[in-house]
This record gives structure tokens, C-alpha cells and sequence, in this order.
């Protein structure tokens, strides 16, 4: 792998960012200073400004198209819990939640340091779900759904309403709908305020990560290019939005 790619792909910074660190006389492989170009392996020692660099192939990046009934929790004596679903031969956990009654895309990793920087509610990054409901939708439904509703909030113990979002209709009974937040079990309290039954909710992208034709029950490793823009995006003053 190219040294500005294994770089960038640690988190540390894009990979432009890297080349001007290369540049600079700032990195060192195997204790001798790099240059533009160089490639290096898993056995490589890379050091950046004289503190030695953790490898991605230390970390584990993982998309899963959850299924409904498994829960998002690590405690290994709950039933159907996410960990055992997975079986990964290392230790992994989710980032944030999906409910279990819910389905598609969930995040997991080894790498503690990313979760905060995911979960911060003041980065406002998006995601993504498909939503179907029990009855036909109206546009009064949409616009009510796109603007805010009033729910209950029980961290702040106080009821306030949803930020603004994006809000497709589908067909009649079916919509796409972008969140900027993560309250809990959101989009179904969001539908019940409003009259409506939830009656499958699937989540389809989680930021730059995109649930794809992914089967249900099923996961793969991140490509290194979906990680390196993972970090960029989290690591960024604003929020990066897809729509």
C-alpha cells in the first residue's frame, strides 16, 4: 500500500495532508524518513512526527444489514445479541443502536476512538432510512414529518420537536426519511404523534456508508476508501451531507 494511503486510512489525515507531511520530513518507515511514493506492508514500522503510527489492519471496520430481532448490545447473556449474530473472532461492538424491531445498516469496529466522533449529535451528519406504514401517506404527513414533530424527549425529560429533515414519498405507503439526529426510536414515535403505524423501518446509508445490495444477515469490511472518508467527515468542522 502506498505510505500517504496507509496513512490516511489509520485516520490520522487525508491523504493530501500525508503527502505534505511526507513532504516536510515528518514521517519515517523503518526509521529512515520517507519520500513521495513509498510503499509499505503490515510488517512496516511508520512513524509520524517521531510517535509510531497503529496500522488499520489493527482495526476492524464492519457493515452489517442487521435484521429485525437482534439486539444492538454487547452483553453476551441477552438473547440474539449483536456480537454472537456477528461472531467476529475479535472483539467488536456497534456504533449507536438500532432497534431491534428494525432493520439494515449498522456500523461495528474495535476501534473505541471512532464511536464518540460518530455519535456526536452536534455534527449533524445523516442517515439515512426506508420507512413503511399502515395506512396511505397524505401530504400533510410529509410536511408535518419534514418540518418537526413534538415528542417526548426522556434524557432531557422535556418534550420537544424534531429537527427539520427530508422526508420522499415512495409510494403510498412508504417513504425515505434523512435524520440529522438520533433520538430514541425517533421515526416511530415521530409516526405514532401523527396518527400512523410503523410497520418496517429500514435503515439505507449511515453518512458516506450506504447499505447497497448488502442481504439481510449479512456483513462486510469497509472498503479503505469508505474509511478514510468515514474519518474525514467526523474529523471535520461541518457536517458533510449526501442530499
Amino acid at each position: 500500500m502506498r505510505l500517504n494511503r496507509y496513512i490516511s486510512s489509520t485516520g490520522l489525515c487525508s491523504r493530501r495532508q500525508a503527502d505534505e507531511l511526507i513532504k516536510q520530513g515528518k514521517v519515517k518507515v523503518n526509521n529512515t524518513v520517507a519520500v513521495i511514493g513509498t510503499d509499505v506492508s503490515p510488517d512496516d514500522v511508520v512513524e509520524v512526527n517521531g510517535k509510531l503510527l497503529k496500522g488499520k489492519s489493527e482495526y476492524v471496520y464492519i457493515a452489517l444489514n442487521k435484521p429485525r430481532g437482534v439486539v444492538c448490545t454487547t452483553e453476551r447473556h441477552i438473547e440474539d445479541n449483536i456480537v454472537d449474530f456477528v461472531n467476529y473472532p475479535e472483539r467488536i461492538f456497534p456504533i449507536g443502536r438500532l432497534d431491534k424491531d428494525s432493520e439494515g445498516l449498522i456500523l461495528l469496529t474495535n476501534d473505541g476512538g471512532i464511536v464518540n466522533k460518530v455519535l456526536r449529535s452536534t455534527n449533524n451528519n445523516e442517515k439515512e432510512y426506508v420507512v413503511t406504514v399502515d395506512k396511505d401517506i397524505t401530504d400533510e404527513f410529509l410536511k408535518k414529518m419534514s418540518k418537526g414533530v413534538k415528542i417526548y424527549n426522556p434524557v432531557r425529560n422535556e418534550y420537544a420537536i424534531t429537527n427539520p429533515c427530508k422526508v420522499v414519498k415512495i409510494n403510498n405507503r412508504a417513504f425515505k426519511i434523512i435524520l440529522t439526529q438520533g433520538l430514541n426510536r425517533q421515526i416511530r414515535r415521530m409516526c405514532t404523534k401523527l396518527s400512523y403505524k410503523v410497520v418496517n423501518l429500514k435503515r439505507i446509508r449511515i453518512m458516506n456508508i450506504e447499505l447497497g445490495t448488502l442481504p439481510v444477515g449479512k456483513w462486510r469490511h469497509l472498503t479503505d476508501d469508505e474509511v478514510e472518508n468515514l474519518f474525514r467527515i467526523i474529523s471535520s468542522e461541518e457536517p458533510v451531507q449526501k442530499y
